[in-house]
């Protein structure tokens, strides 16, 4: 009855957990790609379960935990980084018969979806980056800690006031439920084999080239909190500033978790956008 888990999909050498929802629309809309972020613990449906099934209701949404989080094989002598990671995405969609689709990624996810439209640009309609690594940028303290988790109770309630701007999700309860999602059987060990200290070496390798982001023809909604304590604004002020036909959308009273404190405004934006792309076909 765990909800993380979803179907599983060969990809390459190993199965990948995917939860896979929705139905294809008639009028041959794209699926939609979801990419998780790269917290202690995380899987795609943590990450997006305010969001899918919303999205759900108009389009095949499509969300994988990546290999080294949460459900997916981990199988021994893993590569963690972007070329793997993109491979496992590419290897999905051909796993699943999908041609293309929009690609939504968050903070790690991003980079991946930034990676993976740069290499595969024909397997992208449209991209949306929320609160994105991709570009080069000083780690910051918040991203330090998150990336450096050793897991207790105190330091997994410690990294929620650094993720979320309302206190009010703050709680004993979801800090009890994800430090217990941190410390299942193989994820922290996953976990701390990808980035290891030194860690802005891990922010650097995840970086797209300056050329290639500005050469991107795809429309793009970037999309940040203001008070993200994770990423840095000034990711998405520049990642507005180097994709050509892009559109930013700042929340305030925000943190990192757009998709969870803005979860209803979020996926509202998310499907204008969307929408827009389908109206001009």
């Amino acid at each position: 009855m765990n909800p993380e888990l979803g179907r599983r999909v060969r990809t390459g050498t190993f199965d990948t957990n995917v939860h896979d929802l929705g139905t294809t629309t008639a009028d041959g809309q794209p699926p939609v790609l979801f990419i998780h972020g790269s917290g202690p613990g995380v899987s795609a449906w943590a990450n997006w379960r305010l969001i899918l099934p919303v999205l759900a209701t108009q389009r095949r949404v499509i969300a994988p935990d990546m290999v080294g989080f949460g459900y997916t094989d981990r199988p021994d002598g893993t590569a963690y980084g972007m070329d793997n990671w993109v491979q496992q995405a590419l290897d999905l969609l051909d796993a699943l018969g999908v041609p293309q689709v929009d690609l939504v990624g968050n903070s790690f996810g991003g980079a991946l979806a930034l990676a993976l439209t740069i290499r595969a640009p024909e397997r992208v309609r449209r991209l949306v980056l929320m609160g994105s690594v991709g570009v080069p940028f000083a780690i910051t303290p918040g991203l330090d800690a998150v990336w450096g988790y050793e897991p207790s109770f105190e330091t997994m309630r410690g990294l929620l006031d650094i993720f979320a701007h309302s206190r009010a999700l703050v709680t004993d309860e979801l800090a009890e439920l994800r430090y217990q999602a941190s410390i299942r059987p193989g994820f922290q060990a996953s976990f701390s084999a990808m980035f290891p200290a030194p860690r802005q070496r891990w922010v650097d390798a995840m970086a797209s080239p300056e050329a290639a982001i500005r050469a991107l023809p795809h429309e793009t909604l970037v999309v940040h909190g203001r008070e993200d304590q994770v990423i840095p604004l000034s990711n998405s002020l520049t990642l507005a500033d180097w994709i050509p036909n892009s559109q930013l959308h700042v929340f305030g009273h925000c943190g990192h978790w757009t998709q969870i404190e803005h979860s209803a405004r979020f996926a509202q934006l998310v499907a204008n956008f969307l929408a827009e792309a389908d109206a001009a076909r």
